[in-house]
């Protein structure tokens, strides 16, 4: 952990696309408002239309099962190669003890990871199994397949460790009387749920308790829970719980409504289910901005808004398209925003907890865009199939999976293309993001932020910002190491990339940012047109009283005819400080090329990056910060660079400026 944790952040109470030329004033209350309760699916599909427009479970035939060989033998050659040797790798391993001294790691020393990549091997192995014996269809896997099943079964609990905080008996070990259902118990009966619709025959023959096992199991952890319960968080239904919904939402619903169409055997009950859950994904929706935006990256956005498709594509399917809501303004920007996070190749926009890298699903990103009939996001979705080759038909999860093989073929006949948006406008969320020229990663990019400091996934950063210089990192939102049980504990913001500091952020006399709702930027103003896109705002209240900032309005300017970035600081101060710190994140080398300047140089960028500053006013400190976590690691190396601009003993009021500029 780096050193300089010790700068002071004050907890206080409280929860964790414009017209050219334009001017848009964009007021942080106004962003602060929940947006409507809209019912989009509740009330458009009642229970009466809902039970009506299902096809019954013995009807409903999304995929062809294992049976089904001309479906199986019309897969292009090298994707059956690679999903044959991708079993044939599992056949005869065995399955891996989850013992629960392992569980209770999370609970001793706060490790999720160990439990977490046994448990992922387990189901990862059953999977590529499974789709390897539909394959071939030789049978020779279905031994391991049931052996598979048969474990999982027999597991206590499906969920994970950092996840038993939603039983009454608290963190420990799983009450087998009170199942709860979590993200991977639901992705787990899933799984379970498409084995028997794939395999049901087969494993009949086997033993006809196999079938009987998988619904009883996945109808007491999963299917009646939910059902009969309207207080787990995450469904938004229970009008005592004030905590609001994300990513879990989607991400269970989608695996929930697969298990209830291919395995409720009440039809009437099944209706109910699927009803509960349009109710349910209305809660989500409903945390929504009508521009889409997702406040917890675009990282997430394949667990939240692409999540949302998996529901809306099973309902499209099951019901002949009765059920579809693809034409809905609020469903279509929602897809859109993974392309307006875009920067360049695998770089993506990475405010909270996103990763800077991400390897999209290229296969679901061009099926959503399909269905909405936007030509930028199906041109994503080829672009990232590209580059993942024969690999766009793997998944983590089975249902994803099977939908990439069988459309395998169109994808792989349309163009890819990066739609690399100019101009980006999120505000809901207050996020812009801005490049050169339209269609093209040369020159510079920013993106900024201004929202609050309760958001999903919060890290303390309003007003934070990242350039990119022809489509490579030079300023940077570092993101979030590897998930432990401090992550998201109380004592969450002690983590070092958590705390503005570690921000591209003023720090004013060691006091960072807070966190909470009321941490917030005000008069927040964008505006966007062929020569400039500006973004501005007051980040004066997203610090404690005890910092005695006035004002802090921070402007942020892309002069696209110059081809640099501008940063304005404009501030007035209560009392006198001893110092002032801006925060630069990078990855690059830093040098300093003259009085005034300093320089960025990498192996990736085309040329060097300038920034200019005032060297009467600030004096520049690099630090050099080790990267162990290997999360870190995979999007910026061993290490990374802070950039400290320090003013010891500033004024009460003064104006800095900084100039970005590539040499």
């Amino acid at each position: 952990m780096p050193k300089s944790t010790r700068r002071r952040f004050v907890a206080q109470s409280g929860t964790v696309l414009a017209a050219p030329n334009a001017l848009l004033a964009t007021p942080a209350a106004a962003a602060a408002q929940a947006p409507p309760q809209r019912r989009l699916l509740g009330s458009r599909f009642p229970l009466e239309k809902v039970a009506a427009a299902l096809l019954p479970r013995n009807q409903w035939r999304p995929f062809p099962t294992a049976s089904d060989r001309t479906g199986w033998q019309s897969i292009p050659p090298d994707v059956r190669t690679a999903l044959l040797a991708d079993g044939e790798e599992h056949l005869g391993t065995g399955w891996p003890a989850l013992p629960a001294t392992l569980f209770l790691e999370f609970a001793r020393n706060g490790n999720r990871s160990n439990y977490e990549g046994v448990r992922n091997r387990r189901r990862g192995n059953l999977r590529k199994l499974v789709v390897a014996e539909c394959v071939h269809g030789d049978g020779r896997f279905l031994d391991d397949i049931v052996n598979g099943l048969w474990t999982t079964c027999e597991e206590t609990w499906w969920g994970v460790p950092a996840h038993m905080g939603m039983q009454k008996a608290g963190r420990g070990l799983p009450d087998v009387s009170e199942p709860v259902v979590d993200l991977f118990a639901a992705e787990t009966a899933s799984l379970l749920a498409w084995t028997e619709y794939l395999l049901g025959p087969q494993l009949e023959k086997i033993s006809s308790l196999l079938r009987e096992r998988i619904y009883s199991e996945v109808d007491r952890r999963i299917l009646k829970p939910n059902f009969d319960r309207i207080d787990f968080w995450w469904m938004g239904l229970d009008p005592k719980l004030s905590r609001s919904v994300n990513n879990w939402n989607p991400w269970i619903n989608s695996n929930w409504l697969t298990s209830v169409l291919l395995l409720e055997r009440d039809e009437a009950r099944r209706g109910r289910a699927v009803h509960k859950i349009l109710l349910s994904l209305d809660r989500f929706l409903d945390s929504y901005h009508e521009d889409g935006g997702c406040d917890e990256g675009p990282g997430y956005w394949f667990r939240a808004g692409a999540s949302l498709f998996d529901c809306l594509d099973l309902l499209d399917s099951a019901s002949r398209g009765a059920i579809n809501v693809y034409e809905q303004p609020l469903i279509r920007e929602i897809g859109r925003y993974i392309y307006r996070a875009h920067i360049f190749d695998n770089y993506f926009l990475n405010f909270a907890d996103a990763p800077a890298k991400v390897n999209i699903a290229g296969d679901l990103v061009y099926r959503y865009g399909k269905k909405i009939e936007d030509e930028k996001m199906q041109g994503l979705g080829a672009f990232g199939a590209s580059r993942q080759g024969v690999a766009v038909v793997r998944s983590d999860s089975i249902g994803r999976q099977l939908a990439a093989i069988f459309n395998v073929v169109n994808l792989r006949s349309a163009a890819p293309r990066q739609p690399l948006v100019r101009d980006v406008w999120l505000s809901g969320i207050e996020v812009m993001t801005a490049r050169v020229s339209d269609g093209s990663e040369r020159g510079l990019y920013l993106a900024a932020k201004g929202g609050h400091n309760a958001e999903s996934h919060n890290h303390n950063d309003v007003g934070n910002f990242v350039i990119y210089a022809d489509g490579q990192p030079v300023i940077i939102d570092v993101g979030v190491e590897t998930y432990t049980a401090k992550t998201f504990s109380a004592n969450r913001y002690e983590i070092w990339t958590m705390q503005s500091a570690y921000h591209n952020l003023p720090t004013i006399a060691e006091l960072m940012q807070s966190p909470g709702r009321n941490f917030t930027a005000r008069g927040v103003r964008y505006r966007a047109g062929s020569e400039s896109a500006e973004f501005s705002l007051d980040i004066a209240r997203a610090y404690p009283a005890e910092a005695g900032v006035e004002t802090w309005v921070r402007t942020l300017r892309l002069n696209r005819a110059r081809g640099e970035v501008e940063i304005e600081e404009r501030y007035a101060l209560r009392k006198p400080v001893n110092d002032i710190t801006l925060t630069l994140m990078t990855p690059c080398t830093v040098s300093q090329r003259a009085p005034g300047e300093l320089t960025f140089t990498g192996q990736a960028l085309r040329s060097p990056v300038a920034i200019q500053y005032d060297a009467s006013v600030l004096t520049p400190k690099t630090e050099e910060i080790a990267i162990e976590d290997g999360r870190l690691r995979s999007a910026w190396g061993a290490r990374l660079f802070r950039v400290l601009l320090v003013s010891n003993k500033p004024p009460r009021k003064a104006e800095w400026r900084l100039r970005v500029s590539q040499r």
